[in-house]
C-alpha cells in the first residue's frame, strides 16, 4: 500500500472528527433549545386555554375539550415527551393567533427575512473587507476609519433605519420608505442592518492584517517585487481572516436578531414583525418555533464555520 494511499484516509478522518464533535454538541444545543421552548409555553403567566378563547366567553364543557384537545390535562412529562416528539417530526404546534401551523406561518415569512439578512451580510462582508484591506497599518487612515467605526458601533440598528429613511426616503425620495417589493425596498434596511457589522468586522480583520503584515512570509512577498496590494489580498488576507470567521456566528445571530426591529421600523414583512405581533399577542407557539428555527441556525451556522476553519488553516487539520 503506497503512502498516498494510507494518508487519503487519515486525511479524511481529521476532517470528520471535528465535524462529529460539533454534530454532537449541537444536537445538545437543540435539546437545550426544545426544552427552554416547552418550559417558555409552561411558564408565561397566563393560562393557555385562555389564550385561546381570548375574550370569548365558552361553558365549562367547551373549556374541558379545549383542555383535552391540547393534552392540557396529562401529566406535565407525558406532554413534554409528546412536545419533543412532535418537534421531531417538524411540527412546531398552532398557532394561537393566527389559527395556523406555526411552521407554516413561519415558512410563510422566513423567505423575506433571509433576503434581507443575505444582502445585508454581503454588503457588511465586502465594505469590511475594503476598509480593512485599505487602511491596514497605514495610521492616517487607521485613525479616521477607527473614529467612523467607533460611532458605527455605537448606533443602534432602529436608530440608523429611522435617520436613512428620514434622508434617503423623505428628503430626496430615493428608496421608499415602506414595503419590502423590489431591490430598491432593500437596500435601506440592509445598510442599517449591516453599519455595525461593518464596523465591528473591520477593526477586528484590520488587527488581523496589521499582525499579518509584520511575518516574515510577507517580507519576502515583497523581495519578490509583489505589490503592497498584492501582499495583502493574496497573502496577509487570508491568514487574518480566522479571526474575523469566528465573528461571522455573531454576526448571523445579530442579524437574525435585528431583524425584529428593522422589519418593523420599515414596515416590512419577514420572520421578524412576525415574532413581534406574536409577543404582544401572547401567541406562545410562534415564539417557541422562532426561538427553535434561530437555534437550528446557529447551530447550521456553526458547523459551516467549523469546515470553514479547517479550510482556511491547514494546521487544525494536521492536529
Amino acid at each position: 500500500m503506497t503512502a498516498v494511499a494510507v494518508a487519503a484516509p487519515r486525511a479524511r478522518a481529521r476532517w470528520v472528527r471535528p465535524v462529529l464533535v460539533r454534530l454532537g454538541t449541537s444536537v445538545l444545543v437543540l435539546w437545550g433549545a426544545v426544552t427552554v421552548a416547552f418550559a417558555g409555553l409552561h411558564l408565561t403567566p397566563g393560562n393557555v386555554v385562555d389564550l385561546l378563547i381570548g375574550a370569548n366567553t365558552v361553558t365549562p364543557e367547551v373549556r374541558a375539550r379545549l383542555v383535552a384537545d391540547y393534552g392540557l390535562d396529562r401529566p406535565l412529562l407525558v406532554q413534554y415527551v409528546t412536545y419533543l416528539g412532535r418537534v421531531l417530526h417538524g411540527d412546531l404546534g398552532q398557532s394561537y393567533q393566527l389559527h395556523q401551523p406555526v411552521a407554516s406561518a413561519i415558512g410563510a415569512q422566513i423567505g423575506a427575512s433571509v433576503q434581507l439578512m443575505l444582502a445585508s451580510f454581503a454588503l457588511a462582508v465586502v465594505v469590511a473587507v475594503t476598509v480593512a484591506v485599505l487602511t491596514a497599518g497605514r495610521r492616517w487612515a487607521r485613525a479616521v476609519f477607527s473614529g467612523i467605526e467607533l460611532v458605527g458601533i455605537s448606533i443602534p440598528s432602529f436608530w440608523a433605519g429611522i435617520l436613512l429613511l428620514t434622508v434617503f426616503s423623505f428628503g430626496f425620495g430615493l428608496f421608499p420608505a415602506t414595503g419590502g417589493e423590489g431591490l430598491e425596498s432593500l437596500v435601506l434596511p440592509s445598510v442599517a442592518m449591516a453599519i455595525p457589522v461593518i464596523a465591528t468586522l473591520s477593526q477586528v480583520l484590520r488587527e488581523g492584517l496589521e499582525l499579518t503584515l509584520e511575518e516574515p512570509f510577507v517580507l519576502t512577498a515583497r523581495s519578490r517585487g509583489m505589490s503592497d496590494l498584492g501582499v495583502r489580498l493574496r497573502h496577509a488576507l487570508r491568514h487574518a481572516l480566522l479571526p474575523t470567521v469566528t465573528l461571522a456566528g455573531w454576526m448571523v445571530s445579530y442579524l437574525f436578531g435585528g431583524a425584529v426591529i428593522t422589519e418593523s421600523v420599515f414596515s416590512r414583512q419577514g420572520i421578524g414583525r412576525l415574532t413581534l405581533t406574536a409577543v404582544t399577542n401572547k401567541d406562545l407557539p410562534v415564539v417557541m418555533g422562532v426561538v427553535l428555527i434561530a437555534s437550528l441556525l446557529y447551530v447550521v451556522v456553526n458547523i459551516l464555520l467549523d469546515l470553514l476553519y479547517l479550510a482556511i488553516d491547514p494546521r487544525l487539520r494536521g492536529a
